[in-house]
C-alpha cells in the first residue's frame, strides 16, 4: 500500500499543473498533518534497497530508525539522478511533512537538492558523499560520508593471505578519488602480506551496468586472478561471477555472504544506522545538525563483514591486529616511500597521509602495483 502511493504521489508531480493541483489538495486535505510524528525523514535510493550493494546499506540504516518513539520514515526507490528526484523530494514534504531528507545518490546533489534546499528553507537535507562546502552551499545542506578505505585495506590483507596466483582484481564504476582510493587500499593492504601482489583494474564506466561487471569479472578471471573485489553500486554481480568461476571475494557496501557463503573472505560495509541515528537523535532534541560528518572504523561509521570460512588463522591474527590498530586512530594507508604505477613519487620516506587528508579528496593515481589506467 505504501510503495502504490508513493507511486502516485509522483505521478501526481510529474507536470507543474499536478504539481499546482497538488497544492490545492493539500491545502484543502492535510494528509501528512493528520498522520503526523514527532518527525518524518526521507530517504531516497537511487537502486531497489535489496540491492546486496550501495541502496541496500542505506536502507538498512533507515530500517534501525524506525523503532525510535516518534519517528516516522519515508522511502522512496528506483528514483533516477534526473528532475525525477526533486519531485520526489517535494512530495516526502508536502504530503509527508518531512522535516529532513536523505537524497542518498552521488547525483542527487547538483543541481537537485540544492534547488529544494532553495525552494523549503525550512527542511533539512544531508547528501551522501563530500561535495557540501559551506562557503558557497545553503545551511540547510550538508554532507557525510565514511572512511571506507580502511575497509578495503582489511580486505587486502585477507585477500593477500588468500590469494595462491598473487594477482588480484577490481571491477570499479568510475575513476574518481573515492574509488582510486579504494583501488589503492586493497593493493595496499595486500602488499603488506606480499609485496609482490598486483592489482588488475577494469572500469566499466556505470554506477550500475550489470553486463559489463560481469564481462569485468570474467576478464579477471581468465588472467588468472584468484581473489576480486569491487566499487560499484550492486556487488551482486561480480560476486556471484567470480564466485561461479571458482574465485575468492572481497565485499564492499554490505554484507554479500549469502550470495557467495564459501569464496566470500570479508567485506567493507557501512554502517549508515550509526549515522543517521546521530542526526536523528539531534533533530528530536531541537539542536543544530552538523553539514559536514565524517568518520570511519574507530567511530562505527564502517564495519567489516564476518570473515569467512576460507580465511586462513594466519589471515585472521592479521586482520584482528590490523583492525586494532586502525580503531586505535592515527593508521595510514598512504604512506611512504610510495609510487604510482606511473613512477611519480606519491609520499616519500617517513610522509603519511591520515584518513582525513585533503590530499586523499583529491586522489588522482593509481599506486605502484596496480595495473590499470585511470584514464
Amino acid at each position: 500500500m505504501t510503495d502504490r502511493f508513493m507511486l502516485s504521489r509522483r505521478q501526481l508531480l510529474k507536470t507543474s499543473a499536478a504539481g499546482a493541483a497538488l497544492g490545492l489538495a493539500s491545502a484543502s486535505f492535510p494528509i501528512s498533518r493528520a498522520f503526523a510524528a514527532a518527525a518524518t525523514v526521507g530517504f531516497i535510493y537511487v537502486g531497489p534497497k535489496d540491492d546486496y550493494g550501495y541502496n541496500q546499506a542505506h536502507a538498512e540504516g533507515a530500517a534501525a530508525l524506525k523503532g525510535i518513539e516518534g519517528i516516522s520514515i519515508v522511502e522512496e526507490e528506483n528514483v533516477p539522478e534526473t528532475v525525477d528526484v526533486q519531485k520526489t523530494m517535494e512530495s516526502m514534504i508536502n504530503l509527508d511533512g518531512a522535516s529532513l531528507i536523505f537524497p542518498t545518490s552521488f547525483g542527487y546533489f547538483d543541481p537537485h537538492m540544492l534547488a529544494m534546499c532553495a525552494k523549503f528553507p525550512d527542511v533539512q537535507f544531508r547528501h551522501c558523499g563530500g561535495m557540501w562546502n559551506k562557503d558557497k552551499h545553503p545551511m540547510n545542506a550538508g554532507s557525510y560520508f565514511g572512511y571506507i578505505g580502511m575497509g578495503q585495506y582489511l580486505n587486502g590483507v585477507v585477500a593477500g593471505h588468500t590469494s595462491k596466483t598473487k594477482k588480484l582484481g577490481f571491477v570499479a564504476a568510475k575513476p574518481i578519488p573515492q574509488v582510486l582510493l579504494n583501488i589503492n587500499s586493497f593493493l595496499l593492504g595486500a602488499r603488506s602480506v606480499d609485496p609482490t601482489i598486483t592489482c588488475q583494474v577494469i572500469f566499466t564506466g556505470e554506477w550500475s551496468l550489470a553486463v559489463k561487471e560481469a564481462e569485468a569479472t570474467n576478464a579477471l578471471v581468465d588472467q588468472g586472478i584468484d581473489v576480486v573485489t569491487c566499487h560499484v553500486d550492486s556487488p551482486k554481480v561480480v560476486v556471484e561471477t567470480a564466485a561461479g568461476r571458482g574465485a575468492f571475494v572481497c565485499g564492499y557496501h554490505a554484507n554479500q555472504s549469502p550470495l557467495a557463503p564459501e569464496k566470500y573472505l570479508t567485506g567493507a560495509e557501512w554502517n549508515w544506522a550509526k549515522v543517521y541515528k546521530m542526526f536523528v537523535d539531534d533533530l528530536v532534541a531541537g539542536k543544530p545538525l552538523p553539514n559536514f560528518t565524517r568518520g570511519g572504523l574507530a567511530d562505527g561509521f564502517v564495519k567489516m563483514s564476518p570473515l569467512g570460512p576460507a580465511v586462513s588463522e594466519a589471515a585472521r591474527k592479521q586482520f584482528d591486529a590490523t583492525l586494532a590498530e586502525m580503531t586505535k586512530g592515527g593508521f595510514s594507508v598512504i604512506k611512504g616511500p610510495l609510487k604510482s604505477n606511473m613512477g611519480a613519487v606519491v609520499a616519500t620516506e617517513g610522509q603519511a597521509f591520515a584518513e582525513t587528508a585533503i590530499e586523499l579528496e583529491s586522489m588522482d593515481y593509481l599506486v605502484e602495483g596496480v595495473v590499470g589506467s585511470t584514464a
